[in-house]
């Protein structure tokens, strides 16, 4: 989906670095913020998410803030929907995701994967 909607709008990024693959914001205001809240939130570490929502907060905007939770928590729930489903990961963006891409930005190592 990110990669998607950044093509669509014209925008330059580094998907690696929106992976956590490397340090900087990769092209996206707050980018590196953004990375570590939801390195966080996976990680459900508490101390370090207060301290991100302040930062986030005061960089980007309270609106921002919210659209950050909100997005983690969609994505949350696309993977428990589809990994309920059975829907294979080869499917997804109409079969355009290749198994290549996927090992290339590592999200074979991801939890989800290990049924993909």
């Amino acid at each position: 989906m990110l990669r998607e909607s950044i093509r669509v709008s014209g925008t330059e990024f580094d998907l690696l670095t929106a992976m956590g693959h490397a340090r900087g914001s990769g092209g996206i205001r707050g980018g590196q913020d953004l990375v570590d809240f939801a390195e966080a939130l996976v990680l459900g570490d508490e101390a370090r998410l207060a301290a991100l929502r302040t930062r986030l907060a005061s960089a980007l905007g309270e609106a921002a803030l919210v659209d950050a939770a909100a997005v983690a928590a969609a994505f949350h729930g696309f993977v428990r929907v589809a990994d309920a489903t059975g829907a294979p990961p080869a499917g997804a963006s109409g079969g355009k995701v290749t198994m290549e891409f996927r090992e290339s930005l590592g999200i074979n190592a991801f939890y989800g994967a290990r049924r993909s």
